[in-house]
Parts: C-alpha cells; sequence; structure tokens
C-alpha cells in the first residue's frame, strides 16, 4: 500500500512516514460508530427499566480477566471482536440504570441527559474559552443563574466540578484564600494554624481536602452531632471558642445538607448565626440534599441556605443528571473565584480577543481543559421543566416513605431511624436471632448478616443494596430511592428479597 502511494505523484514522504490523506478509514469507522450504538440502544437503553434483568452479572476479578481479555497488543484487532468487547463490557458492568439498583447516592437513567453526553462526548469540547466552546459556555451560565435563584441568593457565581469532594476542596481553599488572600502568591510559610470545622457525619473529602491544601487533618475539627445525625450548634460554638484559644485562626465551618449515610440536614440557620458572629465563611455541602430544592414541598429541609457564602450541589445524585454533574456555586459575585484560581496563561486567555472576553470563564477554574457538565442538566431541565424535577424528588421521598412504613410492619426489620430525606437505614433480623437476648452475642452475629445478604444478592443478581458499620451501631443496609424508574413493587420486592436471602442464616 505504501509503495501504491510512493508512486503517486503527489506522495509526500516524511521521515517514512507518508503525509497523503487522512490514516483513519471514515467508512470502516462510521460503521463501527453505527453498529455500537445499537449494542448500547438494545442491551443499555431498551433494558434499562426491565426487572427481569440482573443488576450485575458476578464474576471473580481473575475470572473476569480471562472473559474480557484485557491485554493490549502490538496490532490492532477486528471490528467484530471490538463489538463483542463492546457487549462483554456491557454486559458484566453493574447495571446502575436498574430499578433494583440502591447501592449508591446516584441511579438511574434520564433519556435527555444521556442524548446530551452523546452529543458532547461526540463533539468533544473543552470548556475554557468563548470560542472554542460557544454554546457550551452560555449554558453553563444559564444553569448556575438558575441554581443560584434556587439557593436564595440575589447574585453570584459558580463552576461545574468533576465531584462533589473536588467542589468542597474549591470551596475550602476559596475561603481560605478569602481570610488571607497573600497565600496564593507567599504560600503556607508564616501563616497561623488555620482550622475549620465540619460535623463528625461530614463526607470524608472534607478530610481529603484539608490534607491536600497543606491545611492537616489535625485542624479539622470535627463537630459532635445528634441523634439523627445533625451538627450540634452549641457543639460548633464551644470549638470555635476553643480553636480560639489555643491561638489558632478558624476560618471556615463546613454544614452538611443530605449526609450520605443517615441523610441529615445540619441546623443551617443557626450554624450561619455563629459564623456571623465569628467571620467564618460558612460552605455548605449539599452535593446530596440540595435537589430538595427544587421541590416546594421539601425545601425547608435547607431552610437557612441562602446565608451560605458557598454551596456543593450535585444533580446526578436526585435529579439523575448524568455522572459527573457537581456545581459549586458562590455567594461572592465579585470575581473572588477568578481572583483565586486565575493564573492568567497568555496564550488562552488573551485580553485583546474580538469578542468579549468575560466569557472565558476557565480561568477561575483549577482545570484546563473541562467537560460541559451542566448541558446535561440544561437539556434535561429545558425537555421536563422545573415542575418535572419536583416530581422526581417527591417520588422519591414518597417512595422512601413507603418503604418506611412497610419495613414497621414486617417481623423481623428494623429501622436504625426515621428519615427525613430518601436514606432508609434498617437492621435485618433473621429467625434465628429474633428470640435472643439484647447484648453483645446478640449484635456480633447481626454484624454478619447484612455482609452475606449482600453476597447472595450480588451472586444471584437480583439486585444492590449498600450496607455498613455506624458510629458503634452494627452492619445495617442503607437504601436509597432515587430512580423514577423505581416503583412501589420494587420497595416490596426488596423486603421480599432480604427475606428470601436469609431465611437460612
Amino acid at each position: 500500500c505504501k509503495q501504491e502511494m510512493l508512486q503517486k505523484k503527489s506522495a509526500v514522504l516524511v521521515d517514512g512516514v507518508i503525509l497523503n490523506g487522512p490514516i483513519m478509514d471514515s467508512k470502516a469507522g462510521e460503521k463501527f460508530v453505527e453498529e455500537a450504538c445499537k449494542i448500547i440502544m438494545e442491551e443499555v437503553v431498551q433494558k434499562a427499566d426491565d426487572v427481569t434483568e440482573k443488576v450485575c452479572e458476578w464474576q471473580a476479578p481473575e475470572k473476569l480477566k480471562q472473559i474480557l481479555d484485557l491485554e493490549m497488543r502490538d496490532t490492532g484487532e477486528c471490528h467484530q471482536k471490538i463489538l463483542q468487547l463492546c457487549r462483554d463490557v456491557i454486559k458484566y458492568s453493574v447495571k446502575t440504570n436498574h430499578p433494583r439498583f440502591f447501592n449508591q447516592l446516584y441511579a438511574g437513567i434520564d433519556y435527555y441527559s444521556l442524548v446530551a453526553r452523546f452529543i458532547t462526548e461526540a463533539l468533544n469540547p473543552s470548556v475554557y474559552t468563548y470560542e472554542v466552546s460557544p454554546v457550551f459556555l452560555l449554558v453553563e451560565e444559564a444553569v448556575i443563574k438558575k441554581m443560584i435563584e434556587f439557593i436564595g441568593w440575589e447574585e453570584g457565581d459558580g463552576i461545574f466540578n468533576p465531584g462533589g469532594s473536588v467542589s468542597n476542596m474549591y470551596a475550602m481553599n476559596l475561603a481560605r484564600y478569602k481570610f488571607c488572600p497573600e497565600i496564593k502568591e507567599k504560600g503556607l510559610s508564616g501563616l497561623p494554624r488555620l482550622v475549620l470545622f465540619a460535623s463528625e457525619e461530614c463526607h470524608y473529602s472534607m478530610k481529603k481536602a484539608a490534607s491536600f491544601l497543606g491545611i492537616g487533618t489535625e485542624n479539622v475539627y470535627f463537630i459532635k452531632t445528634d441523634e439523627r445525625g445533625k451538627m450540634i450548634p452549641e457543639e460548633l460554638e464551644k470549638q470555635v471558642q476553643r480553636a480560639r484559644k489555643e491561638g489558632s485562626a478558624p476560618f471556615l465551618v463546613c454544614a452538611t445538607a443530605g449526609t450520605t449515610v443517615l441523610g441529615a440536614f445540619d441546623p443551617l440557620d443557626k450554624i450561619a448565626d455563629i459564623c456571623e458572629n465569628h467571620g467564618l465563611w460558612l460552605h455548605v455541602d449539599a452535593s446530596w440534599g440540595g435537589s430538595a430544592l427544587v421541590s416546594r414541598k421539601h425545601r425547608r429541609l435547607l431552610h437557612g441556605i441562602h446565608r451560605a457564602d458557598s454551596v456543593a450541589w450535585n444533580p446526578h445524585k436526585m435529579l439523575l443528571a448524568g455522572i459527573q454533574c457537581c456545581a459549586l456555586l458562590v455567594k461572592d459575585n465579585s470575581g473572588l473565584l477568578k481572583k483565586c484560581y486565575s493564573a492568567e496563561a497568555a496564550y488562552l486567555f488573551q485580553q485583546d480577543k474580538f469578542y468579549d472576553v468575560s466569557y472565558d470563564t476557565g480561568d477561575k477554574s483549577i482545570q484546563c481543559s473541562r467537560r460541559p457538565d451542566a448541558f446535561k442538566f440544561w437539556l434535561m431541565w429545558k425537555a421536563l421543566g422545573t415542575t418535572g424535577l419536583e416530581e422526581r424528588v417527591n417520588r422519591a421521598l414518597a417512595l422512601a416513605r413507603y418503604l418506611v412504613e412497610e419495613i414497621k410492619k414486617r417481623e423481623g426489620f428494623q429501622l436504625l431511624l426515621e428519615p427525613e430525606y430518601a436514606n432508609v437505614c434498617f437492621w435485618y433480623i433473621p429467625p434465628s436471632l429474633r428470640k435472643m437476648e439484647d447484648g453483645p452475642d446478640f449484635w456480633q452475629k447481626l454484624h454478619q448478616v447484612a455482609p452475606v445478604i449482600k453476597e447472595r444478592m450480588m451472586k444471584k443478581g437480583s439486585m444492590m443494596l449498600g450496607y455498613q458499620p455506624h458510629w458503634g451501631k452494627v452492619n445495617f443496609f442503607r437504601q436509597v430511592v432515587i430512580s423514577p424508574q423505581v416503583s412501589r413493587e420494587d420497595m416490596d420486592f426488596l423486603l421480599d428479597e432480604i427475606e428470601l436471602l436469609a431465611k437460612d442464616l
């Protein structure tokens, strides 16, 4: 083939490489995309609500390595084999859009968000300047503006990030920059010992952020919570006073709106009072609970959030915008985000462009290349309207309430606490333990029940449900309702299946 090319008068050879014409076979590529999309449509999209399908075709790691043939070779393989690999990847992956996937704080499939992802994956944009991403920059601006309205701010700023953990890190760094702006140029040397506060139930990303930013995990003061997992304001006040007496410099309080395990909402108004009195930045990690803001019935859970300085909110959770879709929203509208993070790269953010360079928003991000995640949320919001999003929240919480009432009716099921959000935490006590006295032996045996049930459901593929120990409580199940494909029948199935899987324990 190379010789035939060289025979052409126009052929150009440089360093042994023929430069004439494209190297890719476009027609073959288009055919492959068409056939792969057909597989996706048949095996993922059309089966998304089919409860007869397995949630997971479980295989042990070593067995799965053999099935998938993971080795990369010197020569490429034919399209038919690659298409079979696509089928296998789908077959052996967890179907997070299955109505009985309850394992994490995300689930289900939204068709508009899915199409938005197809579009952005095909276009392969990066959101940093208007010249390369005009549509997606304007979409992000519109979405952030609308989210700010729901928080209750008159104005603000924001940016979409790769995960709520990164949003929390952004907020922590932003609060530190506000407290001591010189840190951007001079670094950590010469600074006082900075201290921040978060509840015992906060997301683990707060510790990671403190470590990553050089604040140190020992300088995260964890505030006691009540029996429902809510931060106790009086304990926060004590810890702030303690930090000041130690000669430390408190600068940030992180409240949580929707904790990971119990789904607890901190009392934001009372925490905001303390922050105002002590001049502390208030960040609200509403990654999980923020979507309740679109529900007129349930937004009361976040009463006082308008007093926060920053908010993390993940529409990819309750609202199904598709992973990843996570925003950091900031009340300050003076350009604080850009002042904190900008590096003013002259090759990217030229100030003498022919258009309004204020639309080149990439310099307020710690990333350079950045995905157009807001587009998924925007297209879905356009299709469903706010009332459609509200319906999703209301239905999810109504299903959680239905499950709670069913748990109360069934022998062997025991709630940890009455939930206020979509997290339903409960034990299943098999028949063999029901007559045991309450004591260490009972709790030790009960601790072993959930892992066995989880193993059985995974290998059977019937559903996926998370479990964990928590603050001295032995392993319990945490069921989370999110997907609009979930029905009352799925709630009944969940309880029936647990009983079935544990009948011999």
